[in-house]
C-alpha cells in the first residue's frame, strides 16, 4: 500500500516546481531596481525600491535550493518507467537540449540588450546565463543515476531501509543539516546566496537533488512527519530571518543560513504537500509553461527595462511593469513554441503525440 500511495502522482511536486520558478522570474525583475543590479549584468533603474530588498533577502537563502529538492523528486517519478539509458536520454531531451540551445541562442539576445542600452561594444558572446540550474541537473542525473536506480530498485535494503525510517522521523533530518553546514564550512561561500557556476551551487545543489529524491523514496510517512512539524519549520525560519533583518550589514555565519535555508524549505514542502497535492486545470499549463517561460524570460526582462528604466515614473511603477512585460512576452511567445512542433523540444516540451487516426490520414493523403 506505501509503494503505491508514494508511487503516485505528487501534485504539489509539480506546484512547487512552478512556484520555484515564478519565485526566480519576480527575483529577477526585482533586481533591475536594486542599486547593485548592474553589478551582476543586469539593467538598473537610476532609481532604486530599497524596500523591495526585504521580501528579496527572505527569498535568496532557499528559492535556488528548493529548485534543485524538486528536480531530485521530480527524478524519482521519471525512474518509474525508465531504464538507466532511457532516463538518460529523456533528461537529455528535457533538459541538454534546451540548456545548449539556449546558450547559443537565447541568452546572447538579453546579453546584446544590456550592452546596447549601456552603450558597450557588440560581439555576440553564448553564455549558460540564467540557464546554468539546467546544466547542473543534467550533471546530477549522470553523477547520481547508478546510485538513484539502486535505491530504487532495491528498497528493501539495508541501505534504502535505513534512509526511509531515518527521513520518517523528524531527528532524520539533522542528517540532511548536517551535510548542508558542512558545504557551507568546508567551501566557506561569501556571499552565500551566489550559486551560479560556482562550487558552492554545485554541490549545494547536488546534496539538494539527491536528498530530494530521499525524501520522495521514504514514502508517506515522510510527508506526515514534515506536515506534523511545519509550524515549528516556519518559526524556526522566520526567527533566523529575523535575526539576519536585525543584523543588517553585519556578516552572518554561513552554518545558520544553511539553518534558515533548510528551514525554509522543510516548510514549503510541508504546506504544499498539505495543501496543494491537487490536480487541476491550471496547473497542468503552468507546469508545461515554467520551463519555456524561465528559458525566455530575461529577454523580455531587459527589453522591458530598457523601454520602461529611462521614463520618468516612480520605480514601483518600473518594477510592475517590467513584471508585466517579462509575463506578457514570455507566456506570448510559449503559446507560440507550444503550437509549433520543430521548437518545443528546443524549450523542453515533449513531443505532441500524434492519434492513430491522424497517422492514418497522413498515409492516406500522401
Amino acid at each position: 500500500m506505501e509503494t503505491q500511495i508514494k508511487d503516485h502522482r505528487r501534485y504539489d511536486i509539480d506546484w512547487l516546481r512552478v512556484i520555484a520558478i515564478g519565485l526566480l522570474l519576480i527575483y529577477h525583475v526585482a533586481i533591475g531596481v536594486q542599486p547593485w543590479g548592474r553589478m551582476i549584468g543586469f539593467i538598473t533603474s537610476e532609481d532604486s525600491w530599497s524596500t523591495l530588498w526585504i521580501p528579496m533577502t527572505m527569498l535568496n537563502v532557499w528559492r535556488i535550493p528548493l529548485l534543485f529538492f524538486v528536480s531530485g523528486m521530480g527524478v524519482y517519478f521519471a525512474m518509474r518507467k525508465r531504464s538507466w539509458k532511457s532516463l538518460i536520454v529523456e533528461r537529455g531531451q528535457r533538459i541538454l537540449l534546451p540548456y545548449v540551445f539556449g546558450m547559443f541562442a537565447i541568452v546572447p539576445i538579453h546579453l546584446w540588450l544590456l550592452r546596447h542600452y549601456y552603450g558597450m561594444s557588440q560581439s555576440y558572446t553564448w553564455s549558460p546565463g540564467h540557464l546554468w540550474f539546467l546544466g547542473n541537473i543534467f550533471c546530477y542525473v549522470l553523477l547520481l543515476s547508478p546510485l538513484l536506480f539502486y535505491l530504487k530498485q532495491n528498497e528493501t535494503t539495508k541501505l534504502a531501509t535505513w534512509i526511509k525510517k531515518t527521513l520518517s522521523q523528524p531527528w532524520g533530518l539533522l542528517f540532511v543539516l548536517a551535510a548542508f553546514v558542512a558545504e557551507v564550512m568546508l567551501l566557506d561561500p561569501v556571499p552565500f546566496e551566489l550559486y551560479a557556476l560556482n562550487w558552492h551551487g554545485f554541490v549545494l545543489g547536488l546534496l539538494a537533488f539527491f536528498f530530494g529524491f530521499c525524501f520522495v523514496l521514504s514514502g508517506e510517512l515522510f510527508w506526515k512527519m514534515i506536515q506534523k512539524w511545519r509550524w515549528a519549520f516556519l518559526a524556526i525560519a522566520g526567527l533566523l530571518y529575523g535575526f539576519r533583518i536585525a543584523q543588517y550589514g553585519s556578516s552572518i555565519p554561513g552554518y545558520l543560513l544553511a539553518v534558515e535555508s533548510l528551514a525554509w524549505i522543510f516548510a514549503v514542502l510541508a504546506f504544499g504537500s498539505k495543501h496543494l497535492n491537487k490536480p487541476g486545470k491550471a496547473l497542468n499549463y503552468l507546469s508545461e509553461a515554467a520551463y519555456p517561460v524561465y528559458i525566455l524570460h530575461m529577454a523580455f526582462l531587459y527589453l522591458g527595462s530598457a523601454w520602461l528604466f529611462p521614463l520618468a515614473i516612480p520605480v514601483q511603477l518600473q518594477f510592475f511593469g517590467v513584471l508585466g512585460i517579462t509575463l506578457g512576452g514570455s507566456f506570448g511567445t510559449f503559446e507560440i513554441i507550444r503550437r509549433v512542433g520543430f521548437l518545443r523540444p528546443l524549450f523542453g516540451l515533449k513531443p505532441v503525440k500524434r492519434s492513430p487516426e491522424s497517422l492514418v490520414l497522413a498515409k492516406t493523403a500522401s
